[in-house]
C-alpha cells in the first residue's frame, strides 16, 4: 500500500476513537456536575409533576448507559434533538448557526495567518529594528485578552470614530459589504492574538532552518536570501507552522464563545451561552459536541497538511 494512502488511514482510524470519547466526555459534562440539571432548568418552582415529565422527555429517568446509548443513536441516525425552549430542531438550529462560526473563525485565522508568516519570517533574517517592533507585538497580542480587546476596538471605531457598527449580523449572501462591516471588529478581536503565536512560531522555525549548513551552502553559491527563504527555509519551517495553526483553530472555537456574544453574532457559541443562560440542557450538550468535533477534525486535517510537508512523519508513522 502506498505509504501516504497509509499514512491518511493511520490518522483517520486514530480520530474514530477520539470522537468517541470527546462524545462520552460532552456526554457526561452535566450529568457529573452536582445537582440535578432539570430542576436547574426549570427553577425552583418547580412540581414534582413537571420534574418528572422533563425528564422522561430528556430520558434522565434511565442510566447512564442506556441514556447514552440512545443519544449516540439519534446522533448517527442525525437527530439532534429538539430546544427545549423554542422547540426547535437542533439541527436546524445548528445549520444556522455553524455557518457564522465558520465565517468568524475562517476569516480571523486568514488575517492571522497573513500577518503573522511575513512578520515571522521578516522578523527572523531583519535587523533590530524589526525585531523589537515584533516582539512588541507578539508580547501585545498575546497578553491582552480577547474581550479587552473587543472593547477597545468598540470604543474607537464604533464610539469614537464611527465607522463601523458596535454589533450585529447581516448574511454575507443578503449583503456582502454590510456583512464584512459587521464582521471587522469581531474578526480583528480574534486575529490579534492568534496572528501574534503564529508569528513567534514562525519567527523561530525559520531562524532555526536559516542557521542550518544547507543554506550556508546555499548563500555560498551565491543564492538571494528571498530565493532561500521561500524556496527552503519556509518549507522546512512549514510543519511547525501549519501544527501552531491546527492548535490555535481550536483557540479561536474557544474565543469565538465570547466575541459571538460580546458582538451579537448568531453562531454556535452564542447559542451555547445562550443555552447556558435558559439552562437548556439539550442545546448546550450539543453546541459542545459540534466545537469539539470541529476541532478534532480540524486536528486530522492538520496532521495530514503536516505529512504531506514533512514526509519523515509518515516514515516515523510507519516505524
Amino acid at each position: 500500500m502506498n505509504r501516504q494512502i497509509a499514512f491518511i488511514l493511520r490518522r483517520v482510524a486514530l480520530t474514530i476513537p477520539t470522537l468517541f470519547v470527546m462524545s462520552i466526555i460532552v456526554f457526561l459534562i452535566i450529568r457529573l456536575v452536582p445537582g440535578d440539571p432539570v430542576r436547574t432548568m426549570l427553577g425552583f418552582r418547580a412540581t414534582e409533576e413537571n420534574v418528572a415529565e422533563l425528564r422522561r422527555q430528556l430520558g434522565l429517568d434511565q442510566s447512564l448507559f442506556d441514556q447514552y446509548v440512545t443519544w449516540m443513536m439519534a446522533l448517527l441516525h442525525g437527530d439532534l434533538g429538539k430546544d427545549i425552549v423554542s422547540h426547535a430542531n437542533l439541527s436546524e438550529l445548528l445549520a444556522q448557526r455553524l455557518p457564522v462560526t465558520f465565517e468568524l473563525t475562517g476569516l480571523s485565522m486568514l488575517l492571522a495567518v497573513i500577518v503573522g508568516v511575513p512578520l515571522g519570517v521578516k522578523a527572523a533574517v531583519g535587523g533590530k529594528w524589526i525585531n523589537r517592533l515584533t516582539e512588541g507585538f507578539v508580547v501585545f497580542g498575546i497578553s491582552v485578552p480577547d474581550f479587552w480587546l473587543g472593547i477597545l476596538l468598540v470604543l474607537l471605531f464604533a464610539a469614537t470614530l464611527e465607522w463601523l457598527p458596535p454589533s450585529g449580523y447581516m448574511p454575507f449572501s443578503r449583503s456582502p459589504l454590510l456583512n464584512l462591516r459587521y464582521m471587522t471588529l469581531p474578526v480583528l478581536t480574534l486575529a490579534v492574538g492568534e496572528a501574534a503565536y503564529i508569528l513567534r512560531t514562525t519567527r523561530s522555525a525559520v531562524t532555526a532552518v536559516m542557521g542550518r549548513p544547507f543554506v550556508t551552502f546555499l548563500r555560498a553559491k551565491g543564492i538571494s536570501t528571498s530565493r532561500i527563504i521561500f524556496g527552503h527555509a519556509l518549507r522546512n519551517a512549514g510543519p511547525s507552522i501549519a501544527t501552531v495553526i491546527g492548535i490555535q483553530v481550536g483557540v479561536l472555537l474557544g474565543g469565538a464563545i465570547i466575541i459571538e456574544t460580546m458582538f451579537a453574532l448568531p453562531g454556535v457559541g452564542r447559542l451555547v451561552v445562550t443555552g447556558i443562560n435558559q439552562r437548556n440542557y439539550p442545546t448546550v450538550q450539543v453546541g459542545v459536541l459540534a466545537i469539539a468535533t470541529i476541532f478534532i477534525v480540524v486536528s486530522l486535517i492538520t496532521d495530514l497538511i503536516v505529512g504531506w510537508l514533512d514526509p519523515r512523519v509518515m516514515d516515523g508513522e510507519a516505524a
